[in-house]
């Protein structure tokens, strides 16, 4: 690989972990992007996967913190809406991670789960799996989209 090719994937890696934190950051485009100039897309998915799950993490691990303070202020989410995720999803569990991958929803999901101190195990392999499953099926409706969109 060249230099342009290894910061192209630095670059998937970063905006995949910011797009699973609160910050408002898409990563759908840039990794379609990379998908259309003939970038590896196993490679695409997997750093894609691995960015997007470690962001997904630091919300958990915001949470775990538990300095809701510090969430509201910083994050701008209530307290309220934390306690009302944590409500829907007590019951269901760790296995909740998996729609972490959701948009806005799934931030405050992490936050939540991390707050009832879920088992990090599950949790881990739950958002992992949701995450991974989200970018395959980017994947599949660009490999399958994309010759309907090109004359």
């Amino acid at each position: 690989m060249d230099i342009l090719t290894d910061l192209s994937f630095l670059g998937l890696f970063i905006i995949s972990f910011f797009a699973a934190t609160i910050l408002p950051i898409g990563s759908e485009m840039f990794f379609i992007t990379m998908l259309f100039n003939n970038f590896n897309s196993i490679l695409c998915v997997i750093i894609a996967s691995i960015g997007n799950w470690l962001g997904g993490m630091t919300n958990y691990y915001l949470g775990y913190l538990g300095k809701v303070e510090l969430i509201e202020k910083y994050f701008h989410i209530p307290l309220k809406k934390i306690q009302t995720i944590k409500e829907k999803i007590y019951n269901k569990g760790a296995f909740m991670a998996f729609f972490c991958f959701l948009p806005v929803i799934g931030d405050i999901i992490g936050f939540a789960l991390g707050f009832m101190r879920a088992n990090i195990l599950i949790v881990n392999i739950s958002m992992f799996l949701g995450k991974f499953f989200r970018y395959i099926v980017l994947l599949y409706a660009f490999k399958h989209g994309i010759k309907y969109l090109l004359p």
